[in-house]
């Protein structure tokens, strides 16, 4: 019978989240309270906001403010004024209206009416069970004691697909010889050199920056040629993966967004994201482990 529990209790996760869509579409014009929408969807706003992001692969205020445009839009065509659409969706004044519609459409108001007109539309987003189960979602909980994040950190853009040109950049100018002194520093899991990722814009927007690490996880103390961060004990899922590189990487953050938490009584907590990974002979496949911290929500 488990299963079949599973799948209401995700059924009803489903639910609450697309509740929170129609609340948004109940009035495109009105102010949204982000509190609300959060409160609808049965979790905190930063846990909203961050996991709107990783399911819809745009932030939560990019689509409100697509929705908005696509409505404007189809009253600008129709013969609308604009500056009356421009106030009735928050707009200021008539020509920051026409800097988002051209933004959106590559064309202007007066432009999009004639006739033969190519424009873009945000349609309402609608989530969906996926009750095949064609995801093996391997993980674990783990229970970290407190430890030190030692290595070498940069500022990179966020990139939802393919290979990050800036972490590449970064990983090949750093000192080989610095890389293997860092290397004996590891001593707790998990093992080796990871690649971290911290301080992320909760709304997760494709070229926001966040902070990439080249390290170690570590009890020792940091070496001054290192940067460190002191990393709390905490509660972590982690998932394992192996296949195509950058690609099943990648896909472990969606997949725990779509698969496993809506699923599972934990909610993605703030802290460091780490990444553990064992290349094929030949770099193109390979092994991975993703570390996610997380926190309780009810009992299990």
């Amino acid at each position: 019978m488990a299963p079949v529990a599973l799948q209401v209790e995700t059924e009803a996760v489903v639910q609450e989240w697309n509740r929170a869509i129609e609340l948004i579409e109940a009035d495109l014009t009105a102010i949204v309270d982000m509190t609300a929408l959060a409160q609808v969807a049965m979790t905190s706003e930063y846990h909203f906001r961050r996991m709107f992001a990783t399911l819809a692969g745009m932030p939560v205020s990019e689509y409100i403010r697509r929705r908005r445009l696509t409505a404007a839009t189809a009253e600008i065509v129709a013969g609308e004024a604009v500056l009356e659409v421009a106030f009735r969706y928050g707009y200021g004044s008539a020509e920051a209206f026409t800097r988002a519609f051209k933004t959106m459409h590559e064309l202007t108001p007066s432009q999009a009416r004639r006739p033969g007109a190519v424009l873009h539309s945000q349609p309402q987003l609608r989530f969906h069970l996926r009750i095949e189960g064609s995801i093996d979602m391997k993980h674990r909980i783990v229970e970290k004691d407190a430890f030190r994040l030692v290595g070498f950190k940069t500022r990179v853009p966020l990139v939802h697909e393919g290979p990050n040109t800036a972490i590449q950049d970064f990983e090949r100018g750093l000192d080989q010889e610095a890389k293997i002194r860092l290397a004996e520093l590891s001593d707790t899991d998990p093992a080796g050199t990871v690649s971290v990722t911290g301080s992320i814009d909760a709304q997760r927007t494709e070229g926001s920056e966040l902070d990439y690490w080249h390290a170690v996880v570590t009890s020792r103390p940091a070496p001054e040629e290192f940067d460190s961060l002191e990393v709390p004990a905490s509660l972590w899922v982690v998932f394992e993966t192996e296949g195509k590189f950058p690609e099943a990487l990648q896909y472990l953050w969606a997949n725990a967004a779509t698969e496993w938490f809506p699923a599972n009584p934990y909610r993605w907590a703030p802290g460091p994201e780490m990444l553990s990974v064992q290349p094929a002979p030949g770099g193109t496949e390979g092994k991975g482990q993703l570390w996610i911290p997380v926190e309780q929500t009810r009992n299990s």
